[in-house]
C-alpha cells in the first residue's frame, strides 16, 4: 500500500475528524446478515444525531428483516481512501412510532418524510459501540477511536 502522503493524525483528531463527517456526511453503507441467505449490503441516507445514527428503510425490505433477526450491523462511510467503519446493534422503529425529533430532523435533513408515505417504513438506530478511522497506511495501526462505546482519547 502506498502512502501518498498522508500525515499521520493522532486518535483525537481522527476522533473530531470522524464526527465532522458523521454530522456531515449523507450517505452510509448499511452491512446486514441472514442466517440462511447470508450477507447483505445497500447504501441508505443517514442522520447523526450526536451519539447514533438514524436510516429508513422499507419496512419489507432485505435490511428490515434482517435487522430484525439479527441486530448486529456494520456501516461504513463511502469513501476508501478516508475510511471511517462503525459497528454496533440495531434498534428498530415503524414510521408510527419512531421519536418525533430524530424522525423530524431526518425529514429536515433529506426534505422527505417516510412517516407521509403510502407503505410503511422502518426507522433504524445504531448507536456504534466500534469506530475504525484511518487515511492510508499510516493510520492502520491504532485505527481504534471509539471502543466498547466510548470515544478514545
Amino acid at each position: 500500500m502506498q502512502n501518498m502522503g498522508t500525515v499521520r493524525r493522532q486518535v483525537r483528531e481522527r476522533r473530531d475528524d470522524t464526527l465532522e463527517r458523521l454530522a456531515g456526511e449523507r450517505d452510509v453503507w448499511v452491512s446486514t446478515a441472514h442466517p440462511d441467505h447470508g450477507p447483505h449490503q445497500v447504501p441508505l441516507w443517514f442522520l447523526w444525531d450526536g451519539q447514533a445514527l438514524w436510516m429508513c428503510t422499507g419496512a419489507g425490505s432485505a435490511t428490515a428483516r434482517n435487522v430484525r433477526r439479527e441486530p448486529r450491523v456494520r456501516l461504513a462511510l463511502p469513501d476508501t481512501f478516508d475510511v471511517v467503519l462503525l459497528q454496533g446493534e440495531a434498534e428498530c422503529f415503524a414510521d408510527e412510532e419512531v421519536p418525533g425529533g430524530p424522525a423530524d430532523a431526518f425529514a429536515a435533513k433529506f426534505g422527505w418524510d417516510p412517516r407521509t408515505e403510502e407503505g410503511p417504513f422502518l426507522y433504524v438506530r445504531v448507536v456504534p459501540k466500534t469506530v475504525h478511522a484511518w487515511r492510508g497506511e499510516p493510520e492502520l495501526r491504532g485505527r481504534v477511536v471509539m471502543r466498547d462505546g466510548m470515544w478514545l482519547e
